[in-house]
């Protein structure tokens, strides 16, 4: 049996076309748990609609890790399925896919899928989900480490799947993190000597266009996270090696397109990022109060962190 999972805040525009495209998968023997911020629209009675099994709690008790490990204790599945609530399935079998790796090979603790850009995508939007999804699946292992680094545990909870099992191995998710609960998850897994997957035919539309401020904020959320677990970097490597791949593949997605008028939002952008990311990893330095302006998930800070 599986659980499927769909952390929920206000999600009445994305929720009933999600929910109703599990109505043609494939796969038919599953639970699906809504776990709710105290959404203020009608979220609750559109997951009531679809005989959701509803998980209600306090907004400001919301936590990136917490509030998917109390969902995952109380899921009767053994695989556990995690849903962005404005993520779209790409077909009818999108589900049963990414449940496939774990039948293959039984040391398969963690899948997650291949994100796809949205129809109303921008360039760059387009470009990252491209850049970080590819068209190969792959598993991963613990000694991949001294090839691909810090790229090893890339891992998003946005369109994922558990074995319950080995979650409960390592303690769930981690509570209190700003950011890379996802992350923090495939490291403990890949040091309690279990395998990541990457299922490329497992795929889902979901993309952000995120303004140039709001890239600031997630790569200084990034940069506070790599802080506050500065051993995963001992671990796995520094977060800067993939950067200058990154830069000169983004630069010749905007040439092919044929858009080079979008080079100085392109210049910005990796400024942006970069000062972004470097300002977080010394979050210490500054007020709190600034810290939350800089932030992209304010909530946080007003947490006491």
């Amino acid at each position: 049996m599986f659980s499927i999972i769909i952390p929920t805040y206000n999600a009445s525009k994305h929720l009933p076309s999600l929910l109703n495209s599990f109505q043609s998968q494939t796969i038919k023997d599953y639970e699906l748990i809504i776990i709710d911020s105290s959404s203020t629209d009608n979220t609750i009675e559109i997951a009531d609609s679809f005989n959701a099994r509803v998980i209600k709690i306090e907004k400001e008790k919301f936590d990136h890790g917490g509030t998917r490990t109390l969902a995952a204790r109380q899921a009767k599945g053994e695989i556990l399925i995690y849903l962005s609530q404005d993520s779209s399935l790409f077909n009818n079998n999108s589900i049963e896919k990414i449940a496939n790796p774990f039948d293959m090979d039984t040391n398969v603790a963690a899948v997650f899928g291949r994100q796809l850009p949205d129809k109303n995508a921008s360039v760059f939007a387009e470009h990252l989900r491209l850049f970080n999804y590819s068209e190969n699946s792959y598993i991963s292992e613990l000694s991949d480490k001294d090839k691909h680094g810090l790229r090893t545990i890339f891992f998003s909870n946005s369109f994922s799947a558990f074995r319950k099992s080995a979650l409960e191995e390592i303690g769930f998710f981690k509570e209190s993190l700003i950011f890379g609960e996802d992350t923090y998850a495939a490291a403990k897994l890949l040091l309690n000597n279990k395998k990541i997957a990457y299922e490329s035919s497992a795929k889902v539309f979901h993309s952000h266009n995120y303004t140039i401020g709001e890239d600031f904020r997630r790569y200084f959320d990034m940069g506070v996270f790599h802080r506050n677990e500065n051993w995963l970097l001992t671990e796995f490597g520094k977060a800067e090696g993939q950067g200058m791949k990154y830069v000169k593949s983004e630069f010749d997605f905007i040439k092919k397109k044929g858009k080079l008028y979008l080079l100085p939002e392109f210049v910005l952008r990796i400024f942006a990022k970069y000062f972004g990311y470097k300002f977080g990893r010394n979050f210490t330095l500054f007020p709190k109060t600034l810290n939350k302006k800089m932030s992209l998930n304010r909530m946080w800070w007003e947490k006491g962190h």
